[in-house]
């Protein structure tokens, strides 16, 4: 995660926690500007990355606010989009699911639009139809189907007709399948407003259309903000009211599979230190008194660089800025006192109960909160949301790796995340900056004995060029993706390289949190394919994929991601959901294998993990592969048990 390594990487680093209001924003789909090409020989042209779908641009000859108020302006957008979207599809065969669905939802939404329902009805069934996540797929158009339901009945029935609709499709569920999906729709459902949705388009839409025209992928997410604020907003508190009775009425309690998979090392005496790198925004060094590493030869908070590594004070790790300069404060530092920070911590906590659909006294803040916030206080509130998100987020990785680990060790590589809404504007020298930093940071990890890095952090062309796009740099659109590539191409070799090189390490890196193909896409580094590398998608407590969880047969093994409890600075605890939680499972698997049998290379570690792994099928023809700690020890025959207790041995010899 970088945003320019650094700078994209806060952008997806604060999507790992804020990543279900991104999606229900319609922010997520692929970007498009300019040129058409002919159909080869009457065939379709074949698609099979994102960089080769067709780019598209769309005239704004005022604002974006005044574009969603203006009919006459807006037809002619919808008239653009949907145009540009079915040639699309009649001259290329698009190989990605993902893309597919994105495209006929906006098709869907302007069907509706244009209230032909029967089209909408199609495109539905097709995004049904491409669906292969069951929780997603089961509720995939449940309010825009009972929305049409009553749209085609009497217009004085309209509510009655909706309600019951909606009603009955739920009942209809298999709910215990459904049951986390149905919470989330409704938290976020919660959290809407006209004025955040407007504050959005403000921050981070505005900036771009500066250039006079939007790019397919922020013309697609106007369309979107200016449906749900026409049509879903007048109907939020129905579908609420609707899907809170049927969560209500169905106590779901999904069982916990982790717990008996794990092994835990306390109390034993036949460990080794390990060391493992938690490479992230920081990590609180208070929070883990005894497991963390310490370089021996830098005498702290001198300003000096006491053993010539180039580095100064680097006690307990390496740091770089956002502009990827070396820096000696190795946790992300919070602007703001300590009540803006615990004011913030309350904030996030609230906000990820409400999309959980969690009852606390901070989801009745943020509740109320979000629901009173004024356009222009948008960027603020976002911002500082997604500050503490940063902020917390290195310590509570740090957390997981080392719970039960007495043994492991924490090398801290810190890398700045940007919080903003409209990031920096990418550069070919930030990107060789970012490439050195990638580099420095790996040889630091080898120097100092590192045999596994965590890697909770993703970056993507795409997003190079949407932030391109937001500062109206980069020129034409054609331009402009030559340059997103330049700058991406730079960082993804950079760390590609270094990640090759260190054959001795042990990388793991989350699959990231945006429902997609990660190879298809071009995500860094989950789509590398490399031997030193596992990359690590996102299940539940009970061992069900998750609606986040990027895919693709780059993805090696699943671990649990949702509601993960660990720890943020200071040393309280949170739960947090994401890929980037799931990874630092499998690192924790990694360390205490190497605590117990330090002699381990990295190809047999990486086998052992995979081979401990219980197969699933989460849908049909789709099997992943679950980590199971306990397995994978008595793949190596080492032992699982814990020692007993001093009373529990004196009690035995009376």
């Amino acid at each position: 995660m970088t945003r320019r390594r650094a700078k994209r990487a806060g952008k997806l680093f604060v999507k790992a926690i804020l990543g279900g209001l991104a999606a229900l924003l319609v922010l997520s789909m692929f970007a498009g500007c300019a040129t058409k090409a002919p159909i080869a020989d009457g065939k379709r042209i074949a698609v099979t990355r994102a960089d080769e779908l067709p780019r598209h641009s769309y005239a704004i000859d005022k604002t974006v606010l005044d574009l969603i108020r203006d009919d006459a302006r807006f037809g002619k957008l919808v008239a653009s989009v949907k145009a540009d979207l079915e040639a699309d599809h009649r001259a290329y065969d698009i190989r990605d699911a993902t893309t597919l669905k994105d495209d006929y939802t906006t098709l869907r939404i302007i069907a509706m639009l244009d209230k032909d329902w029967d089209r909408a009805l199609a495109y539905l069934a097709k995004v049904r139809e491409l669906e292969d996540k069951p929780a997603i797929k089961l509720t995939a158009g449940l309010i825009p189907e009972a929305y049409i339901a009553a749209r085609k009945a009497d217009p004085a029935l309209f509510e009655k007709t909706f309600r019951e609709t909606l009603r009955r499709a739920i009942a209809a569920l298999p709910y215990e399948e459904v049951d986390i999906r149905l919470k989330s729709v409704k938290g976020r459902m919660e959290l809407f407003s006209e004025n955040m949705l407007l504050g959005v388009v403000q921050e981070s839409i505005e900036p771009a259309a500066q250039s006079g025209a939007l790019s397919k992928e922020l013309a697609t997410s106007v369309i979107g903000i200016r449906y749900h604020i026409r049509e879903i907003l007048p109907i939020r508190a129905w579908i609420v009211e609707e899907l809170g009775a049927a969560i209500a009425a169905h106590k779901v309690v999904k069982p916990d599979i982790w717990a008996a998979r794990d092994v835990i090392l306390d109390g034993r005496a036949d460990l080794s230190p390990v060391r493992v790198a938690v490479w992230d925004t920081g990590s609180d060094p208070a929070v883990f008194p005894g497991r963390m590493f310490v370089n021996e030869k830098e005498v702290p908070d001198n300003g000096k660089d006491d053993d010539g590594n180039g580095f100064v004070d680097d006690v307990y790790g390496i740091a770089y800025t956002l502009k990827g300069d070396k820096t000696e404060s190795i946790l992300f530092e919070f602007v703001g006192d300590r009540d803006e920070v615990l004011k913030s911590k309350d904030d996030l906590k609230g906000f990820m109960d409400v999309t959980s659909a969690i009852d606390s006294p901070e989801a009745d803040v943020i509740r109320r909160k979000m629901g009173a916030l004024p356009k222009d206080e948008v960027k603020s509130f976002f911002e500082n949301l997604g500050q503490y998100a940063i902020y917390a987020h290195g310590t509570h990785v740090a957390g997981i790796a080392a719970a039960g680990n007495p043994a492991i060790r924490i090398v801290v590589g810190r890398l700045t995340a940007d919080h903003r809404m409209k990031p920096e504007t990418p550069t070919l020298e930030d990107a060789r900056k970012s490439a050195v930093e990638m580099r420095e940071s790996v040889d630091y990890f080898r120097k100092a004995g590192v045999r596994v890095v965590n890697m909770s952090w993703g970056d993507s062309l795409r997003s190079v060029e949407l932030a391109l796009e937001q500062n109206n740099a980069g020129g034409t659109p054609e331009e402009r993706k030559k340059l997103a590539r330049e700058i991406f191409d730079i960082s993804s070799k950079g760390l590609f390289e270094a990640m090759r090189d260190a054959t001795d390490i042990l990388f793991v890196t989350s699959a990231g949190n945006s429902n997609n193909d990660v190879a298809f896409d071009e995500f860094i580094p989950s789509s590398y394919d490399l031997p030193n590398l596992l990359t690590v998608g996102a299940v539940d407590q009970a061992g069900d994929e998750t609606g986040f969880t990027s895919f693709g047969k780059e993805v090696d093994i699943y671990a649990n991601g949702f509601e993960v409890d660990s720890f943020v600075p200071g040393g309280e605890r949170m739960k947090m959901s994401g890929t980037s939680m799931s990874s630092p499972n499998v690192v924790n698997l990694a360390a205490k294998l190497l605590a117990v049998k330090p002699g381990l290379d990295v190809k047999s570690l990486r086998e052992a993990i995979l081979a401990g792994t219980d197969e699933r099928e989460v849908s049909k023809g789709k099997v992943i592969r679950l980590m199971n700690p306990k397995k994978s020890f008595e793949h190596l025959g080492l032992s699982t048990d814990r020692p007993e207790s001093a009373p529990a041995q004196e009690k035995k010899k009376q």
